[in-house]
């Protein structure tokens, strides 16, 4: 998600504009429970808020901070200002939560369970939201927005790595399924980039087929258009049945991965649901160049292949870049309903979950699909912002 702010809008915002972020994560943590104790990992608990004294593992002051980070950023300060506030509000945040889990699990049976609530969500939602403001409004340079993305993953790893959120339900979940977390890490990275690459091979020489020639375009638009609104369960169902007989009718497939079940089928479908953002972009791209600049080529002796490599391609890539970071981001998302057909991935987790009525262990698959998706938005949205301020002006 991207919030449109004008380039190099460094002023801060009205207090009615500021407040959308701060209202609510205010309001979160004073009156949702901050965190739920609860007897095992299956049963619902008590919820714990975070300002009532006297409450095992509550945190008044750490509230009151909390309250007072969020109140600050209602004021007129530098965007720099309100970033290094969103930050530190997140920041305290999850302290607070490992904080009152390890109060709450001191006395507490091994198989007790302390899980963030809705409280924890709201106010860490809209303060990374508020952040996320402000850098929009600072208008950072790409290698500073990468930079950013690298601390908060970084000081992420260091508060997981350093044991103070350990009593958390969630980690403890991990800690219990350490191994098929790493399975399902390595098997979503393969669904993503196993779709990517083929439809890359497909979409863009497509998409400059259906630029240069209306006929094509008139043919594959539409039928990328009914491949696109296809629901993806329904996909993967299409595909089990053709690539199934394709294994049983040439056993030598299945040495390769093929079958009617597995990543195969799911790879074959997240490769359909690239083609129609990789082409379209494509097409948008190269439609896009400037007609003065063709001419400006062929002038200069260019012929066709050396036009495209050197004018038409440069100026299109950020457009064609933009597609592509539509389709990760997308697969990303799609790749946990691969699970299904046992195409593994996070999915594994999100499901297995569900069956288990254990929602610390959905989370585990999920929040690493959230921080993938903004891992690549982030990542593409300053390499298309290079190339934008690398162009013609």
């Amino acid at each position: 998600m991207s919030i449109a702010i004008p380039a190099g809008d460094r002023r801060a915002p009205s207090w009615r504009v500021a407040a959308v972020f701060a209202v609510p994560a205010a309001l979160g943590a004073s009156l949702l429970p901050f965190l739920s104790f609860r007897p095992n990992r299956i049963v619902s608990g008590e919820g714990i808020l975070l300002w009532r004294p006297g409450t095992v593992g509550a945190e008044p002051l750490g509230w009151a901070a909390l309250i007072g980070l969020a109140a600050l950023t209602l004021l007129p300060l530098p965007q720099a200002a309100r970033l290094a506030l969103a930050l530190a509000g997140a920041a305290l945040t999850v302290a607070l939560a490992g904080q009152g889990a390890n109060a709450l699990m001191a006395e507490a049976p091994d198989f007790a369970r302390v899980s963030l609530g809705g409280g924890f969500w709201v106010a860490l939602a809209f303060l990374a939201l508020a952040a996320a403001d402000a850098a929009a409004r600072l208008a950072l340079a790409p290698l500073v927005r990468i930079g950013l993305l690298a601390g908060v993953f970084g000081a992420a790893a260091l508060a997981l790595g350093s044991g103070a959120l350990d009593r958390l339900s969630i980690l403890q979940e991990y800690d219990a399924n350490a191994d098929a977390f790493d399975a399902a890490f390595a098997g979503h990275l393969k669904l993503v980039l196993g779709s990517l690459v083929p439809a890359l091979l497909i979409g863009l020489p497509l998409g400059r087929l259906c630029h240069a020639s209306p006929r094509a375009r008139a043919v594959a638009v539409p039928v990328l258009n009914l491949l696109q609104t296809t629901p993806s369960i329904a996909m993967f169902g299409l595909l089990m049945v053709p690539l199934g007989a394709l294994a049983a009718a040439w056993p030598g497939l299945r040495d390769l991965g093929v079958a009617g079940i597995g990543a195969a089928p799911a790879i074959v479908a997240l490769t359909l649901y690239s083609l129609l953002p990789i082409v379209a972009n494509t097409m948008a791209g190269f439609a896009a160049v400037p007609a003065h600049l063709r001419e400006a080529g062929r002038g200069m002796g260019m012929g066709r292949r050396r036009l495209l490599w050197q004018v038409e391609a440069p100026l299109a890539a950020p457009v064609i870049l933009t597609g592509i970071r539509i389709v990760v981001v997308q697969n990303i998302g799609l790749a946990a309903v691969a699970a299904l057909i046992g195409g593994g991935g996070f999915g594994t987790l999100v499901f297995r979950g569900m069956g288990q009525t254990a929602m610390d262990l959905v989370l585990l698959g999920t929040l690493p699909i959230v921080a993938m998706a903004i891992a690549a938005t982030v990542l593409f949205d300053a390499a298309i912002d290079s190339l934008n301020r690398g162009g013609p002006r």
